[in-house]
């Protein structure tokens, strides 16, 4: 479960990223690669939508990091020890055949 959220985590980042640098600023950023964004998003302009999606994958990314913290610290609290107890089953050792000492007639 928690390889599913890191990798759900390092796709929101990138995505995360990119809504950020495409919004605009003081300066044109990003953005102006990208041709008129304007005239791609309707009237209202990005400004509207790249906000709604940078909030929304916001969201995703705060619960995401809070999902990923609730279940390495419940991973913390397992033994090691109980782990590997669970998958192999831990027997007491046979009891040891000492074979009895050997009487010898010695008479001289």
């Amino acid at each position: 479960m928690t390889s599913i959220l890191l990798i759900a985590q390092i796709v929101l980042v990138v995505l995360l990223t990119i809504a950020v640098l495409l919004q605009k600023s003081s300066s044109i950023g990003l953005g102006a690669y990208s041709g008129s964004n304007e005239s791609v998003f309707g009237a209202k302009g990005p400004g509207s939508f790249l906000a709604k999606t940078t909030f929304l994958l916001g969201f995703l990314f705060v619960s995401n990091t809070i999902a990923l913290g609730y279940f390495y610290g419940q991973a913390r609290n397992e033994s090691v020890v109980d782990t590997i107890a669970e998958k192999t089953e831990i027997t007491a050792p046979a009891a040891i055949n000492i074979p009895a000492p050997v009487e010898t007639n010695t008479t001289k």
